[in-house]
């Protein structure tokens, strides 16, 4: 079953090809049969999936590579990405069957005993254990750069007030040595600097990331992807369409083992959805808006990115706009707070004319009314919106 950064994703659908998924039996019974194998693929959400047993020249590296597996002296053979995640069981089963086929014997044993939550709050553990590693690797990146730069300004007083090099004068070679030591601490200085900035970005880019994470916005985004995903699976389980007509010459019923592996799947995907919800309704606690379809109404102006844009219809989904694309080719009728405001009407006259896009409520960042726009152009008090009862 093939799984992305986030959550775990659709089983996959070929599993007549390559035999039943492998699903963890009792703990006790994996961990005899890792004992008496000659190579054990685990799986646990704090180390990822990792094979036990490999050595160099034994093929299984080689067998494995192709299949999309990586190797690093630690851990060995793993599955890039795999840690604090569900564990990609058709990619586990399809490495156990390219083992076997070496001679080898093979056992899986898959422990997820952490909880979505303890999972995330693992992740963010790393991330700030990587900022810290990062930013000391920024520092002495920075340090090394400056000690450059210090030894190659040393060497530089010789040629203070451009003392030339004398040609064919005893001083000549040592004056070329000290300028090629000159030159190469210059260029470590560069390297070293540009190293530090990367470390730098790393870590600030570890810092932020359980602000990305939770990003409201975003997180409404995922709830969305997921919702979807859920239902793909609960389809296959009970083997219907995507308009509810039950299995027929083209979507036969899936077996008991597949299943078994779709309701684990759905379960996973209810836990997750769960602590997601959980993290929008603490974002709102917080004044974070979840917008929606009643909230809007035809003539309304909605901000999305910088810009207002007047709602022209208001969808299940999405609010209908002029097309984006107006607000650069003079469909404008002015700004507020530096955000262009573009209507339909001002469209008119734009090669976009009649032209429309669709915003989803998800990236929806404002809202005013077309009374409180039509105050805000002019720069009057903006009235209060009934709806919420605030400006």
């Amino acid at each position: 079953m093939q799984h992305n950064s986030d959550r775990p994703a659709k089983a996959a659908h070929d599993e007549g090809e390559r035999g039943e998924l492998a699903l963890p039996g009792n703990s006790v019974e994996a961990e005899e049969r890792a004992e008496a194998a000659d190579i054990v693929i685990r799986h646990t959400h704090g180390d990822g999936t990792i094979v036990e047993g490999s050595s160099k020249g034994d093929g299984v590296w080689e067998a494995l590579r192709p299949l999309g597996w990586a190797y690093r002296r630690t851990p060995g053979i793993f599955i890039r990405g795999s840690r604090y995640k569900g564990a990609d069981r058709w990619r586990i089963n399809r490495a156990a069957d390219a083992v076997r086929a070496l001679g080898l014997s093979c056992a899986v044993v898959i422990d997820e005993g952490m909880s979505f939550a303890e999972r995330e709050a693992a992740r963010v553990g790393a991330a700030e254990e990587r900022a810290e590693r990062f930013e000391d690797r920024a520092g002495r990146a920075a340090a090394a750069s400056q000690s450059a730069r210090n030894a190659s300004d040393q060497i530089g007083e010789r040629f203070w007030m451009g003392q030339p090099i004398l040609v064919g004068h005893h001083s000549e070679r040592r004056a070329r040595r000290d300028q090629e030591r000159m030159h190469n601490q210059m260029r470590k200085s560069i390297a070293e600097g540009e190293r530090a900035g990367y470390w730098a970005s790393r870590a600030a880019a570890a810092d932020a990331y359980e602000r990305y994470r939770k990003d409201p916005g975003r997180t409404l985004r995922r709830i969305e992807k997921l919702e979807a995903e859920r239902r793909s699976v609960l389809r296959e389980r009970d083997g219907v369409d995507d308009r509810g007509r039950k299995a027929d010459v083209w979507r036969r019923e899936p077996s008991e083992a597949r299943r078994e592996e779709l309701t684990r799947c759905l379960a996973e995907y209810d836990e997750e959805l769960t602590y997601w919800a959980e993290t929008i309704k603490e974002a709102e606690r917080r004044g974070f808006k979840v917008w929606g379809r009643a909230d809007f109404v035809k003539g309304d102006f909605v901000r999305w990115r910088g810009s207002w844009y007047e709602v022209t219809r208001v969808n299940a989904k999405t609010v209908t706009v002029p097309h984006i694309h107006a607000a650069f080719d003079g469909g404008t009728v002015g700004t507020v707070s530096g955000c262009c405001v573009v209507t339909r009407a001002a469209t008119a006259e734009t090669r976009h004319k009649g032209s429309t896009y669709t915003l989803p409520y998800n990236e929806v960042s404002g809202r005013m009314s077309a009374e409180q726009m039509r105050a805000a152009l002019v720069g009057e008090a903006l009235p209060v919106d009934s709806r919420n009862g605030t400006c």
